[in-house]
């Protein structure tokens, strides 16, 4: 699971995957007294060291550790033929968002409950659920029987003329959260991790818009066209910057964001979007306290919006982000994929 830039055609084809019922109503994983479990363990994420593994000696247990996105493929499909009750997936953000998009070939709507041990560099789908950052797949087994059951449902992305499933994850963004994320990476390499390299992130690219002219990358926006689906009609936009280009946009179904920053608002279950049209001072100084709940009347006006959609339409001219890895420009659907049972403490 090598961090390359994303391609559609990588995934596993459609064809093969094994058939599952299609969605009626909220699903929820079952729990059993003696639940077969699956676990993919990505060696390469930041905090693996194999620990993990030494708990992993009973036959009711299955181990993959899957390097490609073909392997992760084969791995699932033979949990689904061992009908596996819990799926444990150990890694980052990344790994979970790759797992969720080529199970859904496997499992469709009808998900076992799933477990994220949280691995990763971020880990914010981990920070909404609410388990120890430290939880082990010892612990997550126990969790099983006594633990929060929480569902979710990811973001589905899709991009326009391409056959290939959806893309699952949970945070989805645009214009200068691309150039955070490039930035957020090199926090990395400092030191910086989780909610602590989301804000060393943060702090610099307001830095950059607060201090920086319209010529800064960090100020010109992107040229993105935002439209509600399914009725087309165009996400609101304020008088202020270039009309064809949005500064920052955020999509998510998270309830509780790193940091418990509140980047769409009150915390809430559903789509949510956060869009800024363009870096204004005034807007930037007053950021700290709108992130942590303050809700002046003037904000859509200035143009900072908050919003709940459906779905959303997205024709955007540079790189987009999902959970963390960088996808081509071009015409996107973001909506919501299967009901996915998360299991916390």
């Amino acid at each position: 699971m090598d961090r390359v830039i994303y391609n559609f055609d990588s995934l596993p084809l459609r064809q093969t995957a094994t058939p599952a019922p299609k969605r009626r109503a909220i699903y929820r994983a079952h729990r059993t007294s003696d639940p077969r479990i699956g676990v993919i363990y990505n060696p390469r994420s930041h905090r693996n060291k194999g620990q993990d593994l030494a708990c992993t000696g009973s036959d009711r247990i299955t181990v993959a550790q899957p390097r490609t996105r073909n392997e992760i493929f084969h791995a699932l499909s033979g949990f689904a033929r061992d009908g596996i009750d819990f799926l444990v997936i150990n890694g980052g953000d990344g790994t979970v968002r790759d797992v969720l998009t080529i199970g859904q070939m496997v499992f469709a709507d009808r998900w076992p409950a799933v477990a994220v041990l949280p691995k990763g560099k971020t880990n914010a789908l981990n920070v909404d659920l609410g388990a120890p950052a430290d939880w082990s797949l010892e612990e997550a087994m126990k969790a099983y029987h006594t633990g929060r059951r929480l569902v979710r449902r990811p973001l589905a992305i899709s991009r326009e003329g391409d056959d290939n499933p959806p893309m699952l994850g949970f945070i989805f963004g645009a214009g200068a959260f691309t150039l955070g994320i490039e930035t957020g990476q090199d926090a990395h390499s400092l030191g910086f991790f989780n909610s602590l390299a989301v804000g060393a992130t943060g702090a610099w690219g307001v830095l950059q818009a607060l201090f920086g002219t319209d010529r800064n990358k960090w100020r010109r926006g992107t040229e993105m066209d935002l439209r509600f689906l399914p009725s087309g009609e165009s996400v609101p936009r304020s008088a202020f910057g270039n009309p064809d280009r949005r500064s920052v946009m955020l999509a998510s179904t998270l309830e509780r964001m790193p940091m418990g920053v509140q980047l769409f608002g009150a915390p809430r279950p559903g789509f949510k979007l956060a869009v800024l049209d363009h870096p204004r001072r005034r807007l930037l100084a007053s950021l700290p306290a709108i992130l942590t709940g303050w809700r002046p009347r003037w904000l859509s006006d200035a143009g900072f919006h908050q919003l709940d959609a459906d779905g959303l339409s997205i024709d955007v001219a540079e790189a987009v982000i999902l959970d963390g890895e960088a996808f081509p420009a071009g015409r996107y659907r973001v909506e919501q994929g299967p009901d996915i049972t998360f299991v916390s403490v």
